[in-house]
């Protein structure tokens, strides 16, 4: 009997018509000891398969240094225990709102511009990743037993470039390695995206939120035969840092959703399940158009997406409507809603009164110092998520000039002679009041997330210009990184020396929150600026005043029973209590 293969009109296992009702759900963005649950979530809303990316910065952090690349096969084998069928889409890049579209640092930083290229620089690194990667694929397909029915080549290549040597690499590396199901690319249904994106003898599937109709009529024009699919039905959307929190009618997509199924398509929503962006992982967009050279937008920690099920695992108004619509499809009954996950029933909160000064924090947790002529970018630091203090000396005497940075990517705290005197941004790189000499400086300089899509993805974060005093550029700068990863290791963090009591200043906060029995719970943060957060060693991620987000979603995995450590990163300035609600 065949298995699963693409049909001239429909999808086909073993030899009978299929329809792919799938939702996607990122290993990467959920606890894992909370996969099975959503899983079933997804099953009882209607689905049959779920699908999901492969973060290659997550899982190579230095080159030929790999972490955890089996989290991808133990999702698959929860999937396949689930009862779901599986796509895979494994990159290189996957935008998916996530750092630098998943591309490591270290290999943008060294390729520039000829990243997802046929450059053979690049390719060296790739070809290196998928043969690492592909094992945990290739044992699971459908053919061999396993749920993994499809692989994608590459991701929406067709919104970036137009080399069709690099995308032939790319399906001939999968199939070398073993890769036997079928094969697919996904792009907007807009006739250069289709051209420059899509692969001949290749399924080309569309993505978009809205107007099947018309998108599926242009994806035939390019493709006269093969199964119609939307590899990404956008039924929600994500949220930016400073703007509103935004939200789709549950009703609206609902009907986008019954118009797809109604051409005779497949569809994959996106999402069906958010999760969060822990860790520090949320990536950037760019304003200004189809060229997306204006401001900076970086993405919140809540991957929420506005998506059927909730942050928290809960089923939402959409939920509903959609196990309404593909009922009608389904080919076997939907199983029940599983109960939901526990939730904190007592509510816990705690001062911080353990407090490091960054200077302490950096001393303990950073890497080396290092002198340069210029100010060094967080690439040439090796750093990926985190920060860098950035150290010069304005010479003198000299009377007052204004002080600038050109190039900053993104934020810089600024001190002279250690005072703090403001913040600087891309939009803002100067300081109000101006700087005379003999003065020591400091920048204290976070990345907000790298670009995850658009011309501008892969850029270089920190200050990618210079320092300059009036005119003049100001040479000799000291340099030290401090890499989010470094708070991995628990007796680390608690090794970091205390150096007093403080309220609203900058720091490493350290305390205990007491939690009688354990769940799901949000952590509120009153009166604190923006940094980042930990429960017991665990990053929930960045939080920031100016919202939308207010709290971050902690899972119930990650407390205990008693005493439960919390460790916050105040870059600016603000509160001493944290809240679990």
């Amino acid at each position: 009997m065949d298995g699963f293969r693409v049909g001239e009109d429909d999808f086909e296992l073993e030899g009978r018509p299929v329809r792919l009702l799938s939702g996607a759900l990122h290993y990467f963005r959920v606890h894992e000891a909370q996969w099975g649950h959503r899983l079933a979530m997804l099953r009882a809303m209607g689905l049959n398969c779920v699908e999901t990316y492969v973060p290659w910065n997550l899982h190579e952090p230095r080159p030929g240094t790999f972490h955890d690349v089996e989290a991808l096969g133990r999702f698959l084998d929860a999937a396949h225990d689930a009862g779901l069928w599986a796509i895979v889409r494994p990159g290189p890049y996957i935008c998916a709102e996530w750092e630098n579209g998943g591309l490591p640092h270290w290999l943008t930083g060294a390729v520039g511009a000829r990243a997802r290229t046929r450059d053979e620089e690049y390719l060296g690194h790739v070809d290196r990743w998928f043969r690492r990667l592909l094992p945990q694929v290739v044992a699971r397909q459908q053919d061999r037993g396993g749920p993994v029915i499809m692989v994608q080549v590459e991701n929406e290549y067709g919104s970036f470039g137009s080399d069709q040597v690099y995308l032939r690499h790319l399906a001939d590396l999968l199939r070398a390695e073993g890769v036997s199901v079928p094969l697919f690319t996904s792009d907007g249904p807009e006739d250069h995206m289709l051209t420059g994106g899509s692969v001949p003898g290749i399924l080309a599937t569309a993505n978009f939120g809205s107007g099947a109709r018309g998108a599926f009529e242009t994806l035939r024009a390019h493709r006269p035969k093969g199964p119609l699919m939307c590899m990404e039905f956008w039924c929600g959307w994500f949220d930016h840092w400073g703007t509103d929190h935004v939200v789709r009618d549950a009703d609206d997509a609902a009907a986008a959703l019954r118009e797809i199924l109604e051409c005779g398509a497949s569809v994959n929503l996106y999402m069906a399940h958010g999760g969060t962006n822990f860790a520090g992982w949320a990536g950037a967009n760019r304003g200004g158009g189809a060229l997306h050279d204006g401001e900076l937008q970086p993405d919140v920690t809540s991957y929420d997406y506005d998506a059927p099920i909730d942050e928290f695992g809960r089923p939402t108004a959409k939920f509903w409507r959609f196990r309404e619509v593909l009922s009608a499809y389904a080919t076997e009954p939907v199983p029940d809603v599983p109960p939901p996950p526990p939730v904190l029933t007592t509510p816990a909160s705690a001062t911080l009164t353990d407090w490091s000064c960054l200077d302490t924090v950096l001393e303990a947790l950073g890497g080396p110092e290092t002198e340069h002529a210029v100010p060094p970018t967080f690439e040439e630091l090796d750093v990926d998520r985190g920060l860098i203090r950035y150290a010069l000396t304005v010479p003198g005497p000299r009377r007052p000039y204004p002080l600038s940075v050109r190039g900053l990517r993104d934020r810089a705290v600024a001190y002279v002679d250690g005072r703090r005197v403001g913040v600087l941004t891309e939009d803002a790189p100067a300081l109000e009041t101006p700087v005379a000499g003999h003065a020591r400086v400091e920048l204290w300089v976070e990345s907000l997330g790298r670009v995850n899509y658009g011309p501008r993805t892969g850029e270089s974060k920190g200050i990618t210009g210079g320092i300059l005093h009036e005119r003049q550029y100001l040479h000799g700068v000291r340099a030290r990184g401090l890499r989010l990863d470094a708070f991995d290791s628990t007796s680390a963090v608690r090794g970091v020396p205390a150096t007093g009591s403080a309220v609203g200043r900058p720091g490493l906060y350290r305390g205990v929150l007491e939690v009688d029995s354990p769940g799901d719970a949000s952590l509120e943060l009153p009166g604190w600026t923006r940094g980042f957060v930990w429960v017991n060693g665990f990053n929930l991620g960045r939080y920031w005043a100016v919202g939308p987000q207010a709290s971050l979603y902690v899972p119930s995995p990650v407390l205990r029973a008693g005493a439960n450590e919390v460790w916050v990163l105040e870059l600016e300035g603000g509160g001493e209590r944290v809240e679990l609600s």
